[in-house]
């Protein structure tokens, strides 16, 4: 007598086999992240406060991470270029960057459509606020004589620098002029790719201001190039206690700052973000990171992923609502 095959119960039990197999299957593993070197892109050239910054944070992220973190100086366009590159880099991870506070400005002058919603928010990492420097053989010893110069000075007879056009530095001195009832070109400004070039600038008597930070301009302080006659912040430097502030010298409550941070292109994979994110907190809370920034004046600011993307959005809209009433806004954001 032969025997009767249940055809459907063969088919339920091979689809039930089939759906064990795979769940009982390994999952596929990520590739391990980083296998090669990374790239740690620098809007601003060499010598700066930014590329100081990066420097310390790559050297760092090497020895956690067991791969080389090498800085690469994108500079040009007032920032765009180095933003530009590491907005349109691969989104594996393996290009990073500074983002300073231009790419909450460039876009409101039109020089860009990037903002900061265009990258992948990793870590704030520091916020400075400017100096006025003057070079050692200025005429002007204090920050009242050089407003009182200032104010009566043709207009853009006197020339200043620090960054580039529209920059942070820029619209520093732009609010100190419009804070003295003076017009926001009364000092005329020339570009340049930083606070460095700026100095040296400065030192050969090329023009009679830079506005940037104090940190960064301590290399010509320290040579005896150049003097910083104020700080426009609401208290002083602890690093730099001689220097007062607007508001104890001229009356001029008026501060302004410069911030970094670490960012990636749009879309970097979660378990990057992940890494990065936790590699940028432990290097900022690290002895090594608080000697660097604290022996050279830099300011020391920490926000989160979360943090750092509001941090960014709400300074976009303040730099637009400033350019614009400084009048350097060119276009609606």
């Amino acid at each position: 007598m032969s025997k009767t095959i249940d055809r459907r119960g063969v088919l339920k039990g091979a689809v039930a086999a089939g759906a064990a197999g795979i769940i009982a299957a390994p999952a596929i593993a990520q590739p391990k992240w980083p296998a090669r070197p990374i790239t740690m892109i620098c809007p601003w050239g060499a010598g700066g406060g930014t590329d100081a910054t990066a420097r310390i944070v790559a050297a760092l992220l090497e020895k956690s991470l067991g791969q080389p973190v090498n800085v690469v100086n994108r500079t040009g366009g007032s920032g765009v270029v180095g933003h530009s590159a590491i907005a349109t880099a691969a989104p594996d991870g393996y290009t990073i960057g500074m983002l300073t506070v231009e790419i909450s400005m460039m876009h409101h002058m039109g020089l860009t459509q990037l903002t900061p919603s265009d990258y992948t928010a990793l870590a704030l990492m520091n916020e400075d606020p400017p100096g006025v420097q003057v070079s050692a053989s200025s005429p002007y010893k204090d920050i009242k004589a050089l407003a009182e110069a200032i104010k009566a000075a043709p207009h853009g007879k006197l020339k200043a620098s620090g960054t580039g056009q529209g920059g942070i530095w820029h619209l520093a001195l732009v609010g100190w002029l419009l804070a003295m009832g003076l017009k926001p070109d009364h000092v005329a400004w020339a570009p340049s790719n930083g606070a460095a070039p700026a100095m040296q600038d400065l030192a050969a008597g090329g023009i009679d201001i830079v506005t940037c930070s104090v940190p960064e301009a301590r290399a010509m302080l320290d040579a005896g190039k150049a003097r910083s006659l104020a700080i426009m912040a609401k208290e002083r430097n602890p690093q730099f206690k001689d220097v007062p502030t607007l508001n104890e010298t001229l009356g001029i409550n008026y501060s302004v700052g410069a911030w970094r941070g670490i960012g990636g292109p749009k879309g970097l994979p979660e378990n990057v973000q992940k890494i990065l994110a936790a590699e940028l907190k432990k290097a900022y809370d690290s002895q090594e990171y608080k000697d660097f920034m604290n022996a050279r004046g830099f300011g020391m600011t920490f926000a989160d992923q979360a943090g750092y993307a509001a941090f960014m959005a709400d300074g976009d809209k303040a730099m637009g609502t400033a350019m614009t009433a400084a009048g350097l806004a060119k276009k609606a954001s």
